[in-house]
């Protein structure tokens, strides 16, 4: 199993989060970014730089996820993608998307995309916050060791 990170968009502290779980789980961990980023030195943790273009990042990570593999993006149709192909999603707020729910939230996301077009403001999301870094370490936490007790 493989981590994948949309790291454009994610915070630094999921970042942290995940560089401290792929070292104590030894698990792949690999950030997909259109810039260049500073990973702490290991030998499970890599990141890859793709030009810059809309979706770029994004392709590459459908294009090298497999099915058993994390991605960890907001991106909601990224998501849907991975999980076409076997893969499980979790938002940097530690919503775990699965091929139950993610339907759903792509409906959600192109209402909202359409409400935005008409000239709706609607607003961003809301900064993370604690209880979010909380929840999605949580998350994390629970993904691997599920991984993990499938491997035995």
């Amino acid at each position: 199993m493989t981590i994948w990170v949309d790291a454009d968009a994610c915070p630094t502290v999921i970042k942290d989060i995940l560089y401290r779980a792929a070292e104590r789980t030894k698990t792949a961990l690999v950030l997909v970014a259109n810039q260049s980023l500073r990973t702490p030195p290991s030998p499970w943790i890599r990141s890859v730089q793709v030009q810059a273009g809309f979706d770029v990042a994004d392709n590459e990570i459908v294009r090298l996820s497999e099915a058993g593999d994390l991605v960890i993006t907001s991106d909601i149709p990224l998501a849907a993608e991975v999980i076409a192909k076997g893969a499980t999603a979790l938002s940097p707020r530690g919503e775990l998307l699965t091929k139950e729910n993610v339907g759903a939230r792509l409906n959600v996301r192109d209402f909202m995309d359409t409400m935005r077009a008409s000239g709706v403001q609607s607003g961003g999301p809301p900064p993370l916050n604690a209880r979010d870094r909380m929840q999605f370490a949580n998350q994390l936490d629970r993904y691997l060791a599920q991984q993990k007790a499938q491997k035995r």
